[in-house]
């Protein structure tokens, strides 16, 4: 599955809105489409390479501004044995830019069902710089009702018709056109396990780069074998057990014959549907599920064997240059992160990866007893683990650009990695040289597309032979060595130019598809870990379980090939209603999908089926009636006629065909039995058109409850009078007990339930056959109150509305506290005083709701206001979904008082003491900062009484914005960043003409990224800087105001910082010269930065911390 998100303009990632050529003037609905990277997937890259070679064509286009035509074809060529044009539409196709497609020339001649496929690009050669050509590339599959396929918006016109951009250079434009076909190969009918011997997985929606993952450790049999010993029982749920439902997915992918679900495991990781719809990132899936795992091995039989797989070691040390004196430091490894960025291949990045970093200068380091010393730092290794998972890091911060960026260059990988090259360059002086570190290629895990999105799959060799697999999602893919290895080196594909003639420079496009992790498995332990795997090594019950699982699965699939020589019959009789109404349901009278069910063949005779339900019921042939139902226009569902002795003479598949116009529906019947005196059947007694079949219903006020309790014929000349006595003896009253009667007429969208006059005839009540009616005692008017709910229309009306509320704290989202019954039509009022009630709470107005968002199963980020909804039903509504979960909180004030003021979090930084007190301040929403700041005064402790405060907006470790004493605080936002109250230092308020106030902020580089990477902490300030002041000057006053000890203020390191680029200063330098803009409070691009490692303990409040993230990481709950 290819999933793609909108990538910035700006990115060269970005996607194309890729149409058929169609004029929009003559075709409205212009089919579009949105393209996955040039080598997503698609059916044809799942072959092995034997496609026809690539071709170019150059088209160069004369006079190309004085065209007058709309449209214009190219010659002819051919690729692949096809023949291709290329179609223009010089003043664009209804858009001010220039379209551009791929046409198949010979559509119209084409035989019926013509299909071909082609990865193709398109290009506008820039004639004075080349490296301006515009290129797009995309893929399709050309058809008759698709023969062109390309780029409606190529590039603008106006770039396009510039003299000076050098695309129109003597009018003559110059087209180029790169195709490759693929070979076409029907999806659909293709078995993998059959072609290959292997299975894939189902992508349950951007969870493709778990299946790549969980592919790969499959493949590597000593870890399954390990998960299929791990402890589980018959009793336990693979859906909240991980162990069970990786046995359970292993064993499928081993014995099954079709692609895997992992809903199982999902589900086992905790996940609701919302995350598995996230793309995570791999390499955190990879650590969290081997960490579950390694813990759930715990005190088991394969305890250990995550770590004895994959766990590696490293040591960190620094040396003294000059001295005697190292510092080392061992730390265990998982996996590595290996830079791709400025590396050629594997082996380059390893030598970055122990480069030695020489600490001197100003960054010399601090050695116990010697001072300041020149050092040298660095990384060696002890040992490497069996299995080495190696993620390369294709995406990484772009800080010019301030967004997140895929590497795509160019960085192989060998087939064999030896890592004790030169002579074991990367091992420490500790590591055991006995161990020969040399390792083959498992696995190769590819993301093809941009930073935004894209499609994950991998190649794996199982059995490390020279046979190599694609496995992408359901399907899996013989490939050869080229496919799996130099096609997922990255970098530009380059191909020879067609024209020797006119354009030399060879043809280059950006591989999107590269691989992000690589698996090698140690030469001298392959044979241990590519291990047979069979049935002894799992566990009987779940060997059971399985089988039973795949019968089943067996079993259905058969019965849906043979659904179409069978009918499904179901039957419902008195006893279904009896046993249904009012338990299962109250409305109508029965489900028919809890009655009995019969698969008769379609040619059986009807009169077969009845001895079939002779046999199933006891109920013999001559005394069996068989009612039809009938859907009614109301949406209620009644029998409506018995069938005739003629209907019933027919096959059970004409039948089913004469009662229902639908194709392969069900036929539902209603069996009326009659018994005799002895209780026994008896034959059913003559209908006339005179007699109505009516169901009756007795409700019961007292305890409220509703419940069948017959059937009768009825005259409809009769009166309901006639039939009073009989009713009161079903219902087991006296004879003379006065009952009212109600007919039910429907219950969608609204209840419609009405009194049965007793004195008019049935006819004339119109009622007929499989009418119901419900009946109760009559109740004095007095006792009515006494009832919630008095009659039938007012109980009924009841059930259609009532709903299940779980209740969830707002401080525990994810539990339910606890469960009230309510109806649907509850005013906010009776909703806050049930919950309340529940909370034993006397002021229902502290009660503040929150709804819950069905999609990302989480609260709301606004809470419903003090009666801003009229029912419950509008509370549990999201879009158009309906949840039954509502969140809430109780106030230490009334909600109505607290939403006519606006809450505030400050965190108040004390002038002298190192201590942050987080205040709420609740003030009047028309209240001013200043009045924020005044409220505060009395709440915390100053270092003078007539000390000044100002309120700071602080995100990131930056300060953005001093808010102005007068500005109003109903749109100040504390969701997410942290408002700061702080004294204002008194030489702030002195500031000479020549004086700078500046932002000076915390930093470190992270040395394990790419050197530019400057992440901010701590606390940022505020400094005042005067003219010529030099660095040591201020670093003076910096160590001072921050109480730093001498020791370790000697190694922080001072630095200009512009647009997040470092620029180090030295003791001389005068630093005001640098900061000469003169907006004070807009620069925070621009600071004095504190280099120095984070050694301060993290703060334990986070004022700042909005109640719901937007961004998950991974995490797997069970």
């Amino acid at each position: 599955m290819t999933v793609m998100t909108p990538a910035p303009i700006d990115q060269q990632e970005d996607e194309e809105m890729l149409v058929p050529h169609s004029d929009l003037a003559e075709n409205n609905h212009q089919p579009m489409e949105v393209a996955a990277p040039a080598e997503a997937t698609n059916a044809a890259d799942n072959q092995p390479v034997d496609d026809p070679p690539p071709s170019r064509f150059t088209w160069r286009i004369d006079n190309f501004s004085r065209m007058n035509t709309k449209k214009l074809y190219s010659d002819i060529f051919i690729v692949g044995g096809y023949k291709w044009r290329v179609l223009v539409f010089p003043k664009g196709n209804n858009v001010d830019y220039l379209s551009m497609y791929l046409d198949v020339a010979d559509s119209a001649s084409l035989p019926y069902g013509w299909s071909r496929y082609a990865q193709f690009s398109l290009g506008v050669i820039n004639q004075i710089h080349n490296k301006y050509t515009v290129r797009k590339d995309t893929q399709h599959q050309f058809n008759a009702r698709e023969s062109d396929w390309g780029f409606t918006s190529f590039m603008p016109l106006s770039e396009l018709y510039d003299p000076v951009r050098g695309y129109l250079l003597n009018d003559t434009l110059i087209v180029e056109a790169e195709v490759i076909v693929r070979r076409v190969v029907d999806y659909w009918t293709y078995d993998s396990k059959k072609e290959t011997g292997y299975v894939g997985l189902k992508n349950q929606g951007a969870t493709c780069y778990m299946n790549s993952l969980l592919q790969t450790l499959y493949h590597i049999p000593y870890f399954r074998k390990a998960v299929y010993h791990m402890p589980t029982t018959e009793n336990d749920m693979p859906s909240a057990s991980i162990p069970l439902a990786l046995q359970s997915l292993f064993y499928k992918l081993q014995y099954s014959d079709s692609s895997v679900a992992t809903k199982e495991l999902t589900k086992s990781f905790g996940w609701d549907t919302y995350d598995s719809f996230m793309q995570h990132d791999v390499q955190e899936l990879n650590r969290v599920l081997c960490e579950k795992l390694e813990d759930k091995m715990k005190g088991t039989v394969v305890e250990g064997t995550i770590q004895k797989l994959f766990e590696g070691h490293h040591m960190n040390y620094i040396e003294c240059i000059n001295v005697d004196y190292k510092s080392t430091r061992k730390e265990s490894f998982y996996d590595l992160q290996l830079d791709v960025k400025g590396c050629r291949d594997v082996y380059a990045s390893f030598d970055k990866y122990v480069e030695v970093e020489r600490l001197e200068g100003d960054n010399k380091y601090h050695a116990e007893q010697y001072g300041l010393q020149d050092a040298k730092k660095g990384v060696l290794f002890i040992d490497f683990p069996p299995v080495l998972q190696l993620q390369l890091k294709r995406f990484e911060y772009d800080f010019m650009r301030d967004t997140m960026v895929k590497i795509n260059d160019r960085y192989e990988f060998p087939l064999q990695l030896d890592l004790d090259r030169e002579d074991g360059k990367y091992l420490s002086p500790d590591a055991d040289r006995s161990v020969r570190n040399l390792y083959t290629l498992h696995s190769v895990l590819v993301h093809s597309g941009g930073v935004h999105g894209g499609h994950y799959y991998a190649f794996i060799r199982p059995t490390l032979s020279d046979q190599w697999y694609k496995f992408d999602d359901e399907r899996v893919t013989k490939e050869d060595i080229k496919r799996a290895l130099e096609e997922q080196y990255g970098g530009e594909e380059e191909l020879p130019p067609t024209n020797p003639g006119f354009n030399n420079t060879p043809f280059k496009f950006t591989k999107y598809s590269n691989a992000y992790m690589l698996v090698y498995i140690r030469e001298s332990d392959k044979d241990k870990i590519i291990c047979d795997v069979d049935e002894k090594d799992i566990a009987e019950h779940l060997r059971e379980r399985l089988k039973k699982e795949q019968e089943e699965k067996e079993h259905k699939k058969k019965e849906k090939a043979e659904a179409h020589l069978y009918t499904i019959i179901k039957v419902a009789r008195d006893e279904d209603l009896a046993e249904q109404i009012g338990r299962d349901i109250y409305f109508d009278l029965v489900d028919h999908d809890k009655v009995r069910s019969f698969r008769i063949p379609k040619q059986m005779p009807f009169n077969n089926f009845k001895e079939e339900v002779a046999k199933e019921f006891g109920v013999p042939v001559q005394f069996q009636r068989f009612w039809l139902w009938a859907k009614r226009q109301n949406h209620t569902y009644r029998p409506n006629r018995p069938l005739t002795p003629a209907e019933e003479t027919p096959s059970v598949g004409q039948l089913r065909e004469v009662s229902n116009k639908v194709p392969n529906a069900e036929l539902k019947l209603f069996l009326e039995v009659e018994l005799g005196l002895d209780m026994h059947p008896i034959a059913p007694p003559d209908k006339s058109k005179e007699d109505i079949l009516l169901f009756f219903k007795l409700y019961d006020p007292e305890k409220g409850e509703l419940r069948y309790v017959g059937r009768l014929f009825v005259k409809g000349t009769g009166k309901p009078a006639e039939i009073l006595t009989k009713l009161n003896e079903m219902a087991g009253y006296s004879p003379d007990q006065e009952i009212e009667l109600y007919e039910e007429i429907k219950f969608e969208p609204n209840v419609m339930c009405e009194p049965v006059d007793k004195k008019v005839t049935f006819r004339a009540s119109q009622l007929e056959d499989g009418d119901i009616l419900c009946f109760q005692k009559s109740l004095p008017t007095e006792n009515g109150e006494q009832f919630s709910y008095p009659d039938v229309p007012s109980f009924l009306e009841y059930v259609h509305n009532r709903q299940i509320v779980h209740f969830r704290s707002l401080d525990k989202p994810k539990e339910d506290d606890f469960s009230l019954e309510m109806s649907k039509l509850y005013t906010y009022d009776d909703v806050v005083e049930r919950v309340a009630q529940q909370l034993g709470l006397d002021d229902a107005s502290k009660i503040r709701l929150t709804s819950h968002n069905c999609y990302s199963q989480q609260p709301k980020p606004h809470p419903i206001k003090y009666r801003g909804v009229d029912h419950l039903s509008d509370m549990l509504v999201h879009y158009n979904q309906s949840s039954d979960i509502l969140y809430y909180e109780v106030l230490d004030i009334p909600l109505p008082e607290l939403q006519g003021l606006k809450t505030l979090k400050v965190a108040f930084h004390h002038a002298t003491k190192d201590e942050v007190v987080i205040h709420t301040i609740r003030l009047p929403k028309q209240s001013t900062v200043g009045d924020v700041l005044n409220d505060l005064k009395t709440k915390v402790e100053l270092s003078e009484a007539n000390a000044e405060l100002r309120l700071l907006e602080v995100f990131y470790h930056k300060i953005y914005k001093i808010f102005p004493l007068n500005e109003k605080i109903e749109n100040i936002n504390d969701q997410y960043w942290t408002l700061r109250a702080e004294e204002i230092p008194e030489e702030e308020k002195h500031l000479g003409p020549n004086d700078r106030l500046i932002h000076v902020y915390h930093f470190t580089k992270d040395t394990a990224q790419n050197q530019m990477q400057v992440q901010n902490f701590g606390e940022p300030f505020f400094l005042v800087i005067h003219e010529g002041e030099t660095l040591a000057e201020i670093k003076v006053r910096v160590q001072k105001k921050l109480q730093v000890p001498d020791e370790e203020f000697a190694k922080w390191r001072f630095a200009f910082l512009s647009l997040g680029r470092p620029e180090y200063l030295q003791d001389h330098d005068i630093v005001s010269n640098r900061f000469q803009r003169r907006d004070v409070y807009g620069a925070w691009e621009q600071y004095l930065g504190l280099e120095h490692s984070d050694t301060a303990p993290k703060r334990a409040y986070a004022a700042n911390q909005n109640r719901h993230t937007f961004e998950k990481p991974v995490k797997i709950y069970n």
